[in-house]
């Protein structure tokens, strides 16, 4: 008998397991820890913020993998051991022969003064939640989407956060009174996936009259007075702060010498994701790979899945002798949401060189209910 430990319920945990568990004989052992008790769809967390979709809508219980032969613990994991095969969750020791890292990346607002106390984020469930409740309220003024640290997970997401606060506001008629702007650290929306991509994003905020200020780092916020302070000495002022926070990894993988503090998880391989540790790989938003083109691939579900498929063909090959070998070739697609039923998308070739080959679809229906699909496919076919 073999056991395979994941560490992470998040995308790129999850189907590591379910592919795992159709690849292995019921006598394998395959074990998926997390500290929560839920599997949230992030991909859907923007609906939430306009209030398309109730929280309890995008959020399965880990436990439900119990059927599917799955064992769940939900612990914390402490720390983990390489050397000796073991990881700790919860004060309880557990054994393992294959491990998978998938923790995923936290968010860390407290990274920047003052930026709790003003901002919301749709970057966890509660902070969509809260951000609803938040525009439902709001009467008009200055809105500002602020991409607070880099990297961050889901290129796309903070310009779809404004385009969706767009149609928010327009729908609850105080559009007119209001101002929508978008900071960020980055040179032009999504930069990895090139100038066409980028270009094409700036003209969707326009179209709507959203303002785009590239290259503002921030440096604190002036939570009483509801200023926004960036690196090169500009303020800006905001009746309504929607963050995309700074990043981090989770402490336990720089505890257990995973990772130097404050670095993220590297791989030996980005196609078969394999680390420099024996029988231990690691996927997901909790990995950094760098680009030929010198940017890292993105953090993004659509990868940690492909990842966690080539993984688990990988570790089940290993095991049983058996099944064809499999690698992440570095493809990737993301719908841009931008209000209403309409969406637009990226897809390509992030491994092409000399840089990313990414195509774009223009905003239409279609998109938009190809990604309700998904969504729906999504739920159901991981649980």
């Amino acid at each position: 008998m073999s056991n395979v430990a994941i560490v992470g319920g998040g995308a790129g945990g999850v189907v590591a397991a379910n592919m795992l568990r159709r690849r292995l004989g019921a006598e394998h052992e395959i074990v998926l820890f997390d500290r929560d008790t839920h599997h949230r769809l992030q991909a859907s967390f923007l609906w939430v913020m306009t209030g398309k979709r109730a929280p309890e809508a995008v959020c399965r219980p880990l436990s439900r993998l119990e059927h599917k032969g799955i064992r769940y613990v939900n612990a914390s994991v402490d720390g983990i051991d390489t050397e000796v095969g073991r990881l700790t969750a919860g004060g309880v020791q557990h054994r393992y022969d294959y491990l998978v890292l998938a923790p995923g990346a936290e968010l860390a607002p407290q990274a920047i003064p003052g930026l709790s106390d003003v901002s919301h984020t749709p970057f966890d469930l509660d902070g969509a939640v809260a951000l609803r409740d938040a525009l439902s309220r709001f009467p008009g003024g200055r809105i500002v989407v602020l991409v607070a640290g880099m990297p961050y997970k889901c290129p796309a997401a903070p310009y779809e956060a404004a385009l969706q606060i767009d149609w928010v506001l327009r729908q609850r008629g105080v559009r007119a009174q209001s101002e929508i702007a978008v900071y960020t650290w980055e040179p032009q929306p999504m930069p990895v996936a090139g100038k066409e991509m980028g270009d094409a994003v700036r003209s969707m905020l326009a179209a709507r009259r959203v303002d785009f200020f590239p290259q503002m780092k921030i440096a604190e916020v002036d939570a009483e007075g509801r200023e926004i302070v960036f690196e090169s000495g500009d303020r800006v002022t905001a009746d309504l702060v929607v963050s995309v926070p700074p990043h981090r990894l989770p402490r336990f993988c720089s505890d257990s010498g995973l990772a130097e503090p404050g670095a993220w998880l590297s791989v030996t391989d980005s196609r078969l994701m394999t680390t420099d540790r024996e029988r231990v790989w690691a996927i997901g938003d909790a990995v950094m790979i760098k680009l030929p083109v010198g940017l890292p691939l993105p953090k993004a579900g659509v990868f940690a899945h492909h990842q966690a498929s080539a993984v688990a063909r990988n570790i089940a090959a290993e095991i049983t002798g058996k099944g064809a070998p499999g690698a992440f070739d570095g493809h990737g697609m993301c719908w841009i949401e931008s209000g209403g039923p309409v969406a637009g998308y990226g897809s390509g070739d992030f491994y092409a060189e000399p840089r990313p080959d990414v195509k774009i679809g223009r905003p239409n229906r279609l998109n938009h209910i190809n990604k309700v699909m998904f969504e729906r496919w999504w739920l159901w076919r991981w649980f």
